[in-house]
């Protein structure tokens, strides 16, 4: 729908529209509605509220993930003059845990998903809950299937062939294309606190994950080991004044990256300098 016109600049509209288009109110922890005469109804359940969108570096896929732990991955529909898109898959990609040192239920909600740079026919990005970063790869694979046997549908077996003819030899015939979502790592058990970033570097090779005290520094490729960069912690907690809200890499210099506190400020540091960069340009 067009929108009311402001002072320099035009109308807009709604462009696509994705889920059911219910009120705010509608949305409860998973409960039901019930009707005097009527089966109740159930309600938009908090799992499906969106916690997280991120596009693509081609704008050609979109990511959406919920507090229900799935990633609903999106793909720009090229027949369509406009900008629009078309589903394109989903995959559970966390499940509600309990840390039992700490006694701390940890929700399945996904804070962040960032893509990989893409260097080949499948999708790599990274998706991450309050504890758990996961690399997910997201590829199309063809259903192979046998289509010919010495079977009635598949089930009993036929009378003995008499002939060379009758005899049937098992043939492997392609199916139709299905999209697959496989975990290839799963990074865990890094971070004391929960995380709120993560940041893909320009050299497609490392990443960094921020909780509310520190930053770590990833090898896409190993997944037990992390090396901390940024540590605001202070001896006493008592005397904790700030944490760190967000955390991101400079687009171009794999050198440097940023990241903001809650005091309203924004650090750039630099790796060159020193492993833990305390050290920043405010």
């Amino acid at each position: 729908m067009d929108g009311d016109a402001t002072a320099g600049s035009g109308p807009w509209r709604f462009a696509q529209c994705f889920g059911d288009k219910g009120e705010v109110e509608d949305i409860t922890e998973g409960k039901s509605l019930s009707l005097p005469g009527a089966c109740s109804a159930p309600l938009t359940s908090a799992a499906d509220i969106i916690s997280t969108v991120e596009f693509d570096h081609s704008g050609n896929y979109l990511a959406t993930g919920d507090k229900g732990g799935r990633v609903v991955l999106f793909e720009r529909n090229n027949q369509k003059r406009g900008c629009e898109y078309k589903f394109y898959t989903e995959f559970q990609s966390h499940e509600p845990e309990f840390d039992y040192l700490k006694s701390l239920e940890i929700e399945e909600k996904i804070n962040r998903i960032k893509w990989c740079k893409r260097q080949n026919a499948a999708h790599f990005l990274l998706s991450t809950n309050d504890k758990t970063i996961k690399l997910w790869k997201i590829h199309e694979k063809t259903i192979k299937q046998v289509s010919e046997s010495n079977l009635h549908n598949g089930q009993r077996a036929t009378p003995p062939p008499t002939t060379a003819a009758a005899l049937k030899l098992p043939k492997m015939t392609t199916g139709d294309a299905v999209v697959a979502a496989i975990p290839r790592k799963v990074y865990a058990n890094a971070h004391a606190y929960h995380i709120n970033s993560i940041s893909i570097n320009s050299d497609g090779e490392t990443y960094i994950s921020a909780d509310d005290l520190r930053i770590n520094l990833w090898n896409l490729g190993i997944h037990d080991q992390s090396f901390n960069i940024v540590d605001i912690k202070p001896v006493n907690m008592e005397e904790l004044t700030e944490v760190i809200t967000a955390a991101e890499f400079h687009p171009i210099d794999c050198n440097t990256f940023m990241y903001s506190s809650s005091k309203g400020t924004i650090k750039l540091a630099d790796m060159r300098d020193q492993a833990l960069c305390d050290g920043h340009a405010k």
